[in-house]
This record gives structure tokens, sequence and C-alpha cells, in this order.
């Protein structure tokens, strides 16, 4: 069995790597260190789940700590860029830890927060920086950091980098970079201007390609559930009932939000994420997902890239994507690292003919079953028992605090269970969670963002002091809202 020692990764990081349980390189792992810890330029393919951070994470640690260069204020001598805020700031969660080993420093800058810290920070002197386009070009410009002590730059999911248009910036930055630099460029595809930031960027780059990017995972099975329209929240809500993590998608900001709200009141404790919120609202409600108080994530295509949390066993299309790289990158937050998944799509008959096209496209040939509430298909699609939560009783308006103005930018507190005054599913507030008796129950046990790092939340299975949960047959509320649906081909903003 090949180790990470094996590949010539120092020693101070293999161990630090078998205190996480990892010890095994993943497939694209394996075929990039070798090219990747000698110094040449790395062009990784693969599908999101296959452990693409280690791969680029392991050999920039380890040529920055064999580097003689001194850390000096405002130079960074490593670059990470990544599409979103999430992912970002997973990168550095997996890459803090190591760093720290070699007495590292890493930084992240990205957009929604203040920029202060990050400045006072980039000017006390950084090893790595992991940065999203827009605001580390913010910086550069008013001339808080430099890029010309670079040594090595990774760009991380460059084809969505290029799907939200940063490529001009990206250029901007990688022009700033020594030529003379490694860099490394992993993707799941080339296409929309991947290839020209190849060839323009990348020096006789070492192709690795582990895993079709157009092509689903063995380890995940497909599912089309053909619902009635009035159907389809009853059938959602006793999906998200059955213990496991669960990511739902929807078209629009406003279906998160709404969809959120009418599944905390039905007794489902569920949070959201999408363009709308706050980064600290964003932070608050994925380490609600994380360390299990909500096991239900209701999220845009802003998490389909990125959001990296271990466990999810099932995902699930609300609102069907309009093209299939979209349906397959949503799809990744399951079957992760070679663990077992289900994703399922709700479908009404009007759309019947682009569900049928887009899983085409994607290359997957998925069981499609007409279901009511109640089926049993339903329990075999997400097993255990179904538990609810019975919502916290809405104060009197009356007897609400007075408050001040919520900041500019920030979105309104609002009730649990979606409606009156105090903290609502977007600010991470569940009411107490289901019983977690039967976790894991679809399989799962996929790994972070490297598909291999580890769950630390031992307490996911608690219930909050003060709330008891409610198992009943029944699914409240919400139904006729989530049921008048967003087509296929809807043009609305879904971040």
């Amino acid at each position: 069995m090949t180790t990470f020692t094996d590949f010539g990764v120092p020693a101070v990081l293999t161990t630090a790597l078998a205190e996480l349980g990892i010890t095994t390189p993943f497939p694209i792992q394996a075929a990039t260190l070798p090219d990747s810890l000698a110094g040449r330029d790395v062009l990784g393919r693969g599908r999101t789940g296959s452990g693409k951070t280690y791969a680029f994470v392991l050999p920039l640690l380890a040529r920055l700590a064999a580097s003689k260069s001194p850390r000096r204020p405002g130079r960074p001598r490593a670059l990470i860029l990544a599409p979103t805020r999430e992912l970002a700031t997973q990168i550095d969660a997996t890459l803090a830890p190591l760093a720290a080993k070699l007495g590292l420093r890493t930084i992240t800058v990205f957009g929604g927060v203040g920029a202060n810290p990050q400045i006072k920070g980039l000017k006390a002197g950084v090893d790595v920086v992991v940065a999203c386009p827009g605001r580390l070009d913010d910086h550069l410009r008013n001339g808080h950091a430099s890029l010309d002590s670079v040594e090595i730059t990774v760009l991380d999911e460059a084809d969505h980098m290029a799907d939200l248009g940063f490529l001009p910036v990206v250029r901007r930055l990688m022009e700033q970079t020594p030529r003379d630099g490694q860099r490394m460029l992993f993707s799941a595809t080339l296409d929309n201007g991947v290839d020209v930031l190849v060839k323009r960027f990348l020096h006789k780059p070492v192709t690795h390609s582990v895993d079709s990017a157009t092509e689903a995972p063995v380890e995940m099975s497909h599912h089309v559930l053909h619902v009635r329209g009035d159907d389809r929240f009853p059938v959602l809500v006793d999906l998200l009932a059955a213990p496991g993590r669960t990511v739902v998608f929807t078209r629009t900001k406003r279906r998160a939000k709404v969809l959120t709200r009418q599944l905390v009141a039905a007794g489902v404790p569920a949070v959201e994420l999408h363009g709308n919120l706050a980064q600290n609202a964003r932070n608050r409600n994925l380490a609600a997902f994380s360390d299990g108080s909500a096991e239900t994530l209701v999220a845009t295509d802003i998490a389909a890239r990125g959001i990296h949390v271990d466990d999810v066993g099932l995902v699930i299309h609300a609102d069907p994507p309009v093209e299939h790289k979209a349906y397959l990158h949503r799809s990744g937050r399951t079957a992760r690292a070679g663990n077992q998944g289900t994703v399922i799509t709700l479908m009404t008959d009007d759309q019947q003919s682009e569900v049928r096209d887009l899983t085409r496209k994607a290359g997957v040939r998925p069981k499609t079953s007409r279901t009511r509430p109640g089926d049993p298909l339903l329990a075999e699609l997400a097993p255990g028992e179904r538990t609810f939560v019975k919502p916290a009783p809405v104060a009197p308006a009356a007897a609400a605090p007075a408050r001040t103005a919520a900041p500019s930018g920030s979105r309104p507190r609002r009730a649990r269970g979606g409606a009156g005054r105090g903290r609502g599913p977007s600010e991470a507030a569940v009411p107490a969670q289901k019983s977690s008796s039967s976790r894991g129950r679809r399989g799962a046990g996929g790994a972070g963002n490297a598909g291999q790092q580890r769950s630390a939340s031992s307490h996911a299975g608690q219930t909050r002091s003060g709330s008891k949960p409610v198992h009943t047959s029944q699914s409240g509320g919400g139904a006729a809202a989530f049921s008048a649906g967003t087509r296929v081909g809807g043009r609305r903003s879904a971040r």
C-alpha cells in the first residue's frame, strides 16, 4: 500500500495526517504528488469530492517549508484562489492546521466581511493567502499587498470561477505573480475559458485526469420522483424527517428562504444558504448543519461547489437545475470519496421533458417512480424513524424587546417556524434536533473537500433543552406555497 511518505511528503505532515485518520492517498493525490512535489506545473482534472484539496495543499506546504525565502509584510509566498467564500474557508480549514505544524501562517481574503482585519493580517506577513479574486484584487489595487513574492499559485475549481465571471480578474492576479513560480490548476472541466488560463499561465503542465467530469460517480444512486404539484411538499417533508444529513437545492434565493421557513414550521430543523445572507449568517448556518443542530440545508447553487460537510447521505433537487453540469455538481455533495449516496429529483408533470433531457446530458439513468405521500418507496430511499420537532411558540409582538435597526445589507431576523420576531432558520436557531438514533442510514460517510477530513461533531445526537421531539405521521404547513414551483427553465437568480 502506497503512503504519503512514499511520495516524499515530509514526516511532520504525514504524522499530522495520520492523527486525522488519513494514511492512504486518493487517486488524484497519488497521481499528482510526484509532479507537484517536484515543482512542476500541474493540471488536475477530477470531479468534485475526489480529494483535490490535499493534492495541492500538501506539496504547497512541503515546498514552502523547504524554501529559504523569508516571510515579509504584505508579500505572501503562496496564493490559492477559490470561487466562493465557503470554499475558501474550507480550504483554509484543511490548510491551516498543517501549516501551523510547519510554522507557516495562512489567511483568508474574501468579501462580505470587514476588510480591516484582512489588511492587518496581510501587512503582518503571511505565507499563504486563500482568496476569492474580487476582494484580493481590491487589496492589491489599494496597495495593501503584492504578489511579486508568490512562489506557488493554485487555482481551485477554475471552471466554477469561469462560470461566475471571474476570469478577467483571475488573469489580472495571475499576471502579477512571478513567471517562474509553480502553478497548479484544478478543474472539473476545461470549458468556458479555463483552457485559456492553462495555455497562458501554466508552463508545460503535467495533466492528470482521474475520473470523468461529465459522469456521476457509481457510488451514487439516482431517483426521480414524479409527484403532483400539491404533493411535493409532503413528500419532501417525509424524506427530510428521516435521520441523516440532507442538502436540498432550489433554483432561487427566495425559494430557499421560504422553503426553509416552511420546513421548520413543519417540524424539520433546517437552515438556508444563498447569496442574500450576510457572511456571518452563512457561517452560522453551515456550522449548524455541520454539527447536526439542523440536518437539512436548503441551498441555491452557491452550495453546489465548495460546500463540503461530512456524512451527507442524500441530495434532493427540489427544483431541478437548468443544466446538467449543475445537476452533477449539486449531486456531488453526497457520495464523496468513495462513499455511498442517494440523489432524488422531484418532478411534476410539466417538468418531464426538461428532467429527461437534464439526466440524459448528465449521463445518469435515474429510476423514475410516481409517488404520493405515504408511499413505502420514501422509506426505502430515506430509511429510519420519522421525527418531527415542534416549533417553539411565537411570543406576542407586544412582548418582543426593542431592537436597534439592522445594519445595511443584513437580513431581518425572523422567528422560529417562520413568523413573528426572534431568531429564525437563517440564524441557525432551529428549535431542537431530530433524534439521531438511526444516523448514517443512507450509507454516507464522505469527507471534507479533501475527501478525507473527518467530522468532529460528537454531540450531533443531542437534543436542545426546552424542546421535545414530536413523533407524528403528519407533515404540516407550506404545501401550497412550495407546490407553486419553479420551472426548470426559470431565469431568476440562483445565488
